[in-house]
């Protein structure tokens, strides 16, 4: 992965910061764009304009060289849009309003339509994490260390709700040298889409995630949610009571949304610009 990775800086955004003491128990975070910073500002091949010669250097590293082709890479990108398009189709009609995709399946079914065979599955899980470390860059968030160092002596309980792929998971332990368990995270309160087969703003990962809290013993009202997402972030938590914390730390990644109807007067009870101001609210 070093080939693909190399440190980023966030963008400051210049937005007004609002911090206030808060009385939470748990802290839940999203993770593109908050804990990390993104290039591209999310996750996936939606959120990056996507490149033909990513795509053909992608291939390489997975050893698949038909790939090694702007013709084929271009009529891959193309194939790759198509199928999720047709699996979110598909999900909707099915009443899941905001599905998320298997990404390995979904390269496979590209590959298949490409007429390239015989590629183990690990070649095409290193496909994706290649192709999407190209696309979409990410590096840990100046001070995420020793911020989650200071929670965990803190004894914050600890999660993440956040739109993810299996890749997700595997940059998380290479960027900061251990999986998130041995960061402080609970694996019981670590929704990801991809294993959800829904994403954000999905009520439900929200829902299903205040109800294991619940188990623990913590209220919603205990709950501190920070995103960099007024629609996919803070507008769910809110609706599931929990208190929230825009991070507006990162001009790619920040995302206010003010045209859209459903933030419309939704006001987060703090804003970050940078992780450590946590610190000073609970």
């Amino acid at each position: 992965m070093a080939s693909m990775l190399r440190p980023l800086e966030p963008v400051p955004t210049g937005y007004p910061v609002r911090l206030q003491s808060l009385s939470v128990r748990a802290l839940v975070f999203d993770l593109y764009g908050t804990l990390f910073v993104s290039a591209a500002g999310d996750v996936g091949v939606d959120a990056a304009t996507d490149n033909v010669l990513s795509l053909m250097r992608a291939g390489r590293d997975a050893g698949i060289p038909s790939l090694d082709g702007a013709a084929v890479a271009g009529e891959g990108i193309s194939l790759l849009h198509q199928r999720i398009e047709q699996i979110h189709l598909r999900c909707k009609e099915a009443g899941i309003s905001y599905p998320e995709v298997d990404i390995v399946a979904v390269w496979f079914w590209v590959l298949e339509r490409l007429g390239i065979s015989g590629v183990r599955e690990e070649q095409v899980r290193l496909l994706a994490l290649s192709y999407e470390c190209r696309i979409n860059p990410i590096w840990p968030m100046p001070g995420l260390s020793t911020v989650l160092g200071e929670l965990r002596d803190r004894s914050v309980v600890l999660g993440i709700l956040s739109n993810a792929q299996f890749y997700t998971l595997e940059l998380f332990e290479y960027l900061l040298h251990a999986p998130p368990e041995r960061c402080g995270f609970s694996p019981d309160l670590c929704l990801w889409s991809f294993c959800e087969g829904e994403a954000k703003p999905s009520a439900h990962l929200f829902t299903r995630l205040s109800a294991r809290l619940g188990q623990a013993g913590i209220a919603p009202t205990e709950v501190l949610y920070i995103g960099n997402d007024m629609l996919k972030d803070i507008w769910p938590a809110r609706q599931v009571g929990w208190r929230t914390g825009l991070f507006a730390g990162d001009r790619r990644s920040l995302r206010l949304r003010e045209d859209d109807p459903r933030v419309r007067g939704v006001q987060p009870d703090i804003v970050l610009s940078e992780l450590a101001q946590i610190l000073t609210c609970i």
